[in-house]
């Protein structure tokens, strides 16, 4: 059960650092820390969580990032189920404190027809600088596919694995740099879910590919990293 705590809660401090960022520090004139802002807190989470329990559960956070490593051989199959419910659950828990706490300021309301409501991921009129189904797609694909391969990399036995978390963190700070323009970034269908619950409106029918690109391509970068950049044991 440790293993299921750690992802919760890795999770949870993913989506409250990471969301919580966009929804309270991004925006406030002069002050606000904007979209880089947001990438590096995204980052953050992720790096301090990697060195807090990845050593109890591998640090996943994310169910892309589960599907990725069993396509990579190195995820049990039989745990995907529980560690994405976990997964979830953590995201959903955060997303909850975040409404709770915003909801202490007056003025406080989500308004569900405008990109990015409360940090919500989108395509079409809900993406955050206008861009289509077809292109959140394929961001959010790619994106996730070469997080994989980072995330495999630098965790290689053949790696040194003291920096892994570093690396990981950067590499989804640089991913939120290229896309929050175009999805409000997700690579994340955990991260993605929490937000859409309490967003609503057409952020729920649009979350169909939160789910599925970013396990698409985070498959499709495991089945890379294994077949053809992993380094052969007896070639070392």
């Amino acid at each position: 059960m440790k293993k299921y705590a750690a992802e919760f809660f890795g999770t949870f401090w993913l989506v409250f650092g990471g969301c919580g960022s966009a929804i309270f520090a991004a925006g406030i004139p002069e002050l606000g820390i904007g979209y880089a802002g947001v990438s590096l807190a995204f980052g953050l989470t992720v790096l301090t969580m990697a060195y807090a329990v990845g050593h109890i559960s591998g640090g996943h956070f994310n169910p892309a990032v589960s599907f990725g490593l069993f396509a990579g051989g190195r995820f049990d199959a039989k745990e995907l189920a529980p560690y994405i419910i976990s997964q979830v659950l953590g995201g959903i828990a955060a997303a909850g404190l975040l409404y709770l706490i915003a909801s202490g300021n007056a003025s406080f309301a989500i308004d569900n027809t405008k990109a990015g409501a409360f940090a919500a991921n989108g395509y079409g009129n809900l993406s955050p600088h206008g861009y289509s189904m077809m292109s959140a797609f394929l961001i959010e694909f790619v994106l996730t596919a070469f997080f994989l391969i980072i995330i495999l990399g630098a965790t290689d036995k053949f790696a040194n694995g003291k920096f892994a978390g570093i690396a990981i963190g950067l590499g989804l700070t640089l991913i939120h740099l290229i896309s929050i323009p175009i999805t409000n970034t997700s690579v994340n269908p955990a991260r993605s879910t929490s937000q859409a619950i309490f967003a609503g409106g057409e952020f729920i029918p649009q979350l169909w590919l939160f789910w599925l690109a970013p396990i698409a391509g985070a498959i499709v970068g495991g089945l890379i990293y294994k077949f053809l950049l992993q380094k052969d044991e007896n070639l070392a």
